[in-house]
């Protein structure tokens, strides 16, 4: 017994499965985790190195180099970047997809033990591991309630120990971080004339508070039983241990000791650090904190939780310290929007499907058996993707939304076939077995090709290629199940629903007219010229290489992966060199009074007319070393990208200024990532670098004009001239006073900004101590020449008698790419100029002009980034494409058990390529929509589905020549008769299904509309041309006896009906066979395609012919 003879006689079973699978897919839902993105394996290993107070050349030499050193050649490591900033160092390392990251993590971290002699006061390294789940699904913001004088910086320690731990308390969030706060610290405050008086130097303060804070095990005593553990317990645990540590302890002449204490030289107490950042959010300060959550955390139950806990923030805490807190970015409000999209698609899509099925079975029964398809494939697609650990997110909502379309396919092939058989007297039972039975081996087929095209995209191990997965998985999922009910549930309810009742076709007086002239024109022409084999191969060989050349002339440039429309501006501002916290906030309020009329908090929510959207959140994030950030909301989520000129222009008034502003891909992490161009120059000698860079910069402006939109963000910056202050020590003078080198940079430190001398743990919580002297007010350069010097003697000398203090200019930041030193310029291009037009520009108009006029010794230009991926992602998409056609090519000829059909079949494929290009054409009248990797993906898709078409044509023509004995010629024409209907049904069906895709927007739409619009460009030409070129082709290589080239399509099959009769069938053992004849015409035809093709999706996007195929 089969399965379509068992769903028939045992329809309890198939209810009780479809029930199971409803059940199961609840459950499904109900677990299965739901997120913005997919997860993407994306492995980095980032090494944090800490060195206050050192500058970027110090940490170069002593940490940045040592490090690449050791950490070169690492087992799996693709790239190699570093960055030496001001008291930091950071090295990254970024592996293959296929790196197993716990043994990378080991070898990284063994490699780094092999260094020995860091500066005594560099922290030791420490390792980070990073990807897309990295971003942050939430931000907040604290500010203070009315009559609240303290400054906000002040409140670190309640944000750390109540705000963050009550957030991170919340299922499924993986940290918290604070910006804008000010840590707590216990500072010591020394006076230098006492310091004099008992010929105390910084140094040896330093050093006495270093030996004192040990707490050291000292091994373990037996005494009976009982074993006790011996430690040496000396951390500082509270100021008055400080106090009375000994500085100086010496035996009079008395007898008695004299000794001196920190108490005797200055003051111990807790107070908190100088910001390092000032958050301003609609123009009061602030301090913000962000939410990220676990990888595979279901961020709607996440958010659930952390709305809660900012509510019992509010309502108990906060409010008795006069603060309050309010989220202003929530990840969740797209992802709904995207839920919300996508179930409207779905209704709105199954619906049209249904009525096209209404239109042409005009049979509410028939319609009912079709339409329940799509439910139960869908929610079994649930069930699957469960199972093999996917998640909801934006990728795979577009799969199911675009499976609402596809899986209706195999069911109205069978349900059409079993209608023809009700229609010509048949019972029910034996009609719904044999229509089942008939077309199954195709329909199987025709499922399996479409699940097939997406195995290399499941095998792809790049950043688009796992992107893509979730997308694969739903679609391969829920056609396999549509498949599946097409041969079990629906004949079960075929012969139900259609036993006892006589077909009727409810008469529509226009459709039918015109459905019967299209049917009687195809036929016609099909039998017009299958008369002449030349007539044949000319219309083919028209068709194909007419779509082939439309394909090449309308195929517009590439970008790589869409950007999303998440409601949310960022951008950073690059200030000249130098300026302080103080005048980077001073710009802050200039460029707020600028937008200020566009703040929905001051003017409204509503917009004017022709005006940019009204702006919901604002804030401006002032740091040290002049990194200044800005972000923005838009009260229309949707129109949120109309405020990057805005705020670009906000900054045209400040002298020397300029912004890069950004909407933060969905699948990028990091600021700005997506759609940008990295330009790097390097070289040993950074001011040659800077240099190249400066005069690439200037033809980057001017072929990307700034006025014009285009942005370009140089990092870390085009000028050496960050202003700086250089002791430089007398060495002779250093030696008359009994200072040494290390004395007068300490002295310095400690009376400037303040030294830090160790972490110390109180009350369960690490801060810093730190000496400073009791005068820290150094306003003016000269001042530093001012600062005192405790000598061993008991003098206090200026700097200015011990060293020279110089005013000079460094590099605020000094950035390593595969161990050189490098500027890079990150070009972002606006929006009508694709990413790969913008890449073509920047090559032949800024490099080889720099390259053909010279590069100083050593000095390279090298694209990467973006452009990279785009060109690595591109080469595996075409390999994907190759290979998605032998596979499907493959099947077909094993369905055929012929090498022959196939090709026919797949002539089908270059005018579904045709109107996918032309379909995407259409969209851009309206929408600019450029061919990123995701709309390709829409070109791997046709190669799967528009093969059905002729699949079903090629299997009924054979099929009528076996088993009715009809001609060659009849066959193919009674075939295109028999097969115009469900052709034309299942097109429409998928075309209607996913139209609200493409014309419906919202959140998720700028995603997939791309991916719609070739799809059901490509599915409504290939339906048209199919039944023009696959007809007349398969006349070609079609007999009804071929001696030479023949193969046996007879066979004797005895069984039973599904209505208990048997039946014999046997057909004469005459053969059909492929002409022999036209065997070398079918070869070029198909080997002059596929270097067409190969010419079109390769030369097109490189320089030459040659290369691509070379």
């Amino acid at each position: 017994m089969n399965l379509i003879q068992i769903s028939i006689e045992k329809p309890t079973a198939v209810v009780a499965a479809i029930f199971m699978t409803i059940v199961l897919g609840f459950i499904a839902l109900e677990r299965i985790p739901i997120q913005l993105a997919p997860d993407v394996n994306k492995p980095v290993i980032t090494v944090s190195t800490w060195w206050y107070g050192a500058s970027p050349y110090e940490i170069e030499r002593e940490i940045v180099n040592r490090q690449e050193e050791v950490l070169r050649g690492i087992e799996g490591a693709k790239r190699l970047t570093a960055k030496a900033q001001e008291g930091r160092s950071e090295v990254t390392i970024e592996f293959d997809t296929t790196t197993n990251m716990d043994r990378a993590l080991l070898l990284v971290s063994n490699r780094l033990n092999q260094i020995e002699g860091y500066p005594e006061e560099a922290g030791e390294p420490w390792l980070d591991t990073a990807g897309l789940d990295d971003n942050a699904i939430a931000w907040f913001i604290l500010t203070k309630t009315e009559g609240n004088e303290r400054d906000i910086a002040a409140y670190g320690d309640i944000v750390e120990d109540i705000i963050q731990d009550r957030i991170e308390r919340v299922p499924g969030v993986a940290r918290t971080t604070a910006y804008g706060s000010s840590s707590k610290e216990l500072r010591v405050t020394i006076d230098p004339e006492r310091m004099a008086n008992y010929g105390l130097t910084v140094p040896q303060i330093v050093l006495a508070l270093q030996r004192a804070n040990a707490s050291i095990s000292a091994g373990d005593v037996e005494e009976g039983k009982r074993r006790y553990l011996v430690r040496a317990e000396g951390e500082f645990q509270n100021p008055d241990q400080i106090k009375n540590v000994v500085l100086i302890s010496e035996n009079q002449e008395n007898n008695r000791f004299g000794r001196v204490t920190v108490a005797d030289i200055g003051d111990v107490r807790f107070t908190h650090k100088e910001p390092t950042s000032n958050i301003r959010f609609l123009g009061d300060s602030s301090i913000a904190i962000n939410a990220v959550r676990q990888s595979g955390a279901n961020v709607i139950e996440i958010m659930a939780g952390i709305r809660e806990a900012i509510k019992e923030l509010n309502e108990d805490i906060l409010p008795n310290l006069g603060l309050k807190i309010e989220q202003v970015y929530d990840e969740t409000i797209y992802i709904d929007s995207a839920i919300e999209l996508v179930r409207q698609n779905i209704w709105i899509g199954g619906s049209l499907a249904v009525i096209i099925l209404l239109l042409f079975l005009r049979s509410w029964r028939a319609t009912v058996i079709i339409g329940l398809s799509i439910p139960i494939s869908v929610v079994a697609a649930f069930v699957a993707m469960a199972a093999l650990g996917r998640s909801i997110n934006v990728i795979s909502l577009a799969g199911i939304a675009f499976a609402v379309g596809m899986v209706v396919d195999a069911a109205i092939v069978v349900l059409e076939n079993i209608y023809r058989h009700r229609e010509n007297g048949k019972q029910a039972k034996e009609a719904a077995y044999l229509g089942a039975r008939q077309v199954w081996t195709a329909v199987m087929v025709s499922a399996f090709t479409t699940v097939l095209v997406f195995v290399p995209i499941l095998l792809m191990q790049l950043e688009a290629g796992q992107l893509f997965r979730d997308i694969a998985v739903a679609i391969s999922v829920a056609v396999t199940m549509s498949l599946l009910v097409s041969i079990s549930v629906l004949p079960a309810l075929a012969k139900w629903l259609l036993s006892g009742t006589k077909p009727k076709r409810t008469k529509l007086f226009i459709i039918d007219n015109i459905a019967r002239a299209f049917v009687n024109m195809t036929v016609g022409y099909v039998r017009i010229i299958t008369r002449s084999r030349i007539a044949s191969f000319l219309v083919a060989a028209v068709v194909a290489i007419g779509t082939l050349s439309l394909s090449y002339s309308m195929l517009p440039k590439l970008e790589y992966l869409p950007e999303g429309n998440r409601n949310l501006i960022f951008g950073i501002m690059l200030p000249p060199p130098g300026y302080n916290l103080e005048t980077l906030t001073e710009i802050a309020e200039r460029v707020e009074d600028r937008v200020k009329h566009l703040w929905a908090s001051e003017t409204g929510p509503d917009p004017i007319a022709g005006q940019p959207p009204k702006i919901k959140n604002y804030f401006f994030v002032a740091g040290a070393g002049g990194r200044t950030l800005f972000g923005a909301s838009a009260i229309q989520d949707t129109r949120v990208r109309e405020l990057i000129p805005v705020l670009t222009r906000s900054l045209f008034g400040e002298p020397g200024t300029f912004g890069f502003f950004t909407q933060p891909s969905l699948f990028q992490r990091g600021f700005g990532g997506g759609r940008s161009i990295d330009l790097d120059i390097t070289g040993p000698d950074l001011e040659k670098v800077v240099s190249v860079a400066q005069q690439a910069a200037g033809l980057v402006g001017k072929i990307f004009p700034r006025a014009e939109g285009n942005q370009m963000r140089p990092i870390p910056g085009l000028v050496l001239g960050a202003p700086e202050i250089q002791v430089r020590p007398n060495r002779i003078k250093l030696a008359d006073n009994d200072v040494s080198a290390l004395s007068l940079a300490l002295s310095i430190d400690a009376f400037n900004s303040g030294l830090r001398v160790a972490e110390i743990t109180v009350d369960s919580k690490r801060m810093d101590l730190t000496l400073q002297g009791r005068k820290n007010e150094v306003t003016r350069t000269q001042g530093v020449e001012n600062l005192p010097v405790v000598t061993p003697r008991g003098d206090i000398l200026p700097v200015s008698s011990l060293a020279d203090v110089i005013v000079t200019s460094g590099p605020t930041e000094i950035r390593h790419i595969e161990r050189s030193r490098t500027i890079t310029l990150q070009i972002k291009p606006i929006e009508r100029i694709p990413l790969e037009a913008a890449i073509d520009m920047i090559k032949s108009e800024v490099i080889m002009p720099l390259e053909s006029q010279g590069l100083p010794v050593g000095v390279n230009m090298n694209l990467s980034g973006t452009a990279d991926e785009l060109t690595r992602t591109w080469h595996a998409m075409v390999i994907n494409l190759l290979v998605a056609v032998c596979m499907v090519y493959l099947l077909m000829a094993i369905l055929f058990e012929n090498f022959i059909y196939p090709l026919v079949i797949m002539l089908s494929v270059p005018p579904a390529a045709a109107g996918g290009v032309m379909g995407l054409a259409v969209l851009n009248l309206n929408i600019l929509q450029p061919l990123d990797m995701l709309t390709m993906l829409g070109f791997v898709i046709l190669i799967g589905i528009v093969v059905n078409n002729a699949i079903l044509l090629v299997h009924q023509s054979l099929q009528h020549m076996r088993e009715e004995k009809k001609s060659a010629t009849e066959a193919i024409v009674e075939a295109t008769r028999n097969r115009i209907r469900p052709i034309f049904m299942s097109t429409l069906t998928s075309i209607f299904g996913m139209l609200p895709l493409v014309i419906f927007p919202g959140a998720g739409s700028e995603l997939y509309r791309g991916l719609g619009s070739v799809v059901i460009g490509g599915l409504s030409l290939s339906a048209i041309l199919t039944l023009a070129i696959v007809p007349p082709m398969l006349r070609i290589f079609i007999t009804d006896t071929n001696k030479n080239h023949s193969f046996k399509l007879s066979t004797k099959k005895d069984g039973t009906h599904a209505g208990g009769k048997t039946y014999t069938s046997e057909v004469s053992q005459g053969t059909y066979g492929v002409n022999g004849n036209y065997l070398k015409i079918i070869l070029i035809i198909g080997s002059f395609s596929c270097f067409c093709s190969s010419a079109i999706f390769n030369s097109y996007y490189f320089d030459s012919v040659t290369d691509a195929f070379l």
